[in-house]
């Protein structure tokens, strides 16, 4: 699971322990996502200017990209509280309407994973959405009856790494919706170093900073994983300093290379290369043959190697592309150019 990878994006104990004295708290110490910063920044002051709570936000993309801290940051800018659930935990619409009943005046209400609300919580929601009531069924049968409870206006912020399974109608009440992107070496690079001194390591270098950036895969959340293991090894095995030297040994020992590949991601390059003669290879084929299940294939570990560029995936199943082989230190095959272009052949018909 992505969770449990040491490159994954998802959030795991040791991450929880450490990531909210690393969370920045406003928007000036917030690095990264430039556009997406410039445009809260002029809902949340035009807001306060009118003493109105900010308009509902929608933040999508992948685990590790600062959703939640956006979010934190947020209720900080407008100097308010936040309440933090998660879509999963609200199984009942009456959960769902003891939340909003309790809220404040003005507080932010952040639903992580809102996608995974089931439909009958999100047919509660709406209304309050709109018109900051919610409707409350009494009894059963002919004898029900329902009436309208006033909730104080919020302000929702949801959070997905599945924008495509929201359903329209919650979709389309956000005001406010923000795609976060991967983050460039260099952001991480001050991410880290910006880190590296909240956690009081020792010394730093500028090319040990950017040695842990290029390895991260594009994400906050990892990259500060990265920086513990390489103080750790810096402090163990060196003097204090994470250098580009100690930063590559660290990560070397936990199997990620110097583009953020770890094991399982070479693994499966090295068995559609060895066993498939680079593909095209089907998904379940692929599955089974390395034992991974297909679905995590999918939706974990063929991103990341498509962002790279390689792997392909075709009508006829994935072909792992020219850079792969050269990155993986194989001669790239004869026949790879022709695979390539008979499967976008097929997919352009």
């Amino acid at each position: 699971m992505e969770e449990e990878r040491f490159v994954g994006g998802g959030l795991t104990g040791e991450d929880a322990n450490i990531e909210n004295s690393l969370r920045p708290h406003n928007l000036k110490e917030y690095i990264g996502q430039e556009n997406v910063k410039e445009s809260l920044s002029l809902s949340i002051e035009a807001a306060l200017r009118r003493h109105e709570p900010l308009d509902h936000m929608l933040l999508y993309g992948p685990p590790g990209l600062g959703k939640t801290t956006l979010s934190s940051i947020v209720a900080s800018e407008m100097g308010q509280q936040i309440k933090v659930t998660s879509g999963p935990a609200i199984e009942r619409p009456g959960d769902l309407a003891a939340i909003l009943s309790n809220l404040n005046q003005g507080d932010v209400l952040f639903i992580d994973e809102i996608h995974r609300l089931s439909r009958s919580v999100e047919e509660v929601l709406y209304p309050a959405m709109e018109d900051f009531a919610i409707d409350i069924m009494l009894g059963k049968g002919p004898t029900a009856r329902s009436f309208r409870l006033d909730v104080p206006r919020f302000t929702l912020v949801g959070a997905t790494t599945r924008f495509g399974q929201l359903s329209a109608p919650l979709r389309d009440r956000f005001g406010m919706i923000y795609r976060l992107e991967l983050y460039t070496p260099q952001e991480l690079a001050l991410i880290v170093t910006r880190s590296a001194s909240i956690l009081k390591v020792r010394g730093t270098t500028p090319e040990g900073m950017m040695e842990i950036a290029k390895r991260s895969r594009g994400t906050p959340r990892i990259a500060n994983r990265m920086l513990k293991r390489a103080r750790d090894y810096a402090e163990v095995r060196g003097d204090g300093t994470i250098t580009r030297e100690a930063a590559n040994a660290a990560l070397e020992m936990e199997g990620v290379d110097e583009l953020g590949l770890d094991k399982t991601d070479r693994n499966m390059l090295a068995t559609m290369m060895d066993k498939f003669g680079g593909g095209p290879v089907g998904l379940d084929t692929l599955a089974a043959t390395t034992g991974e299940d297909a679905g995590t294939i999918e939706a974990v570990y063929e991103p990341f190697l498509m962002q790279l560029g390689f792997l392909m995936r075709t009508p006829r199943g994935r072909i792992c592309t020219a850079s792969a082989y050269k990155h993986m230190g194989r001669t790239v095959p004869s026949s790879l150019q022709s695979q390539v272009q008979i499967s976008m052949l097929e997919e352009g018909t």
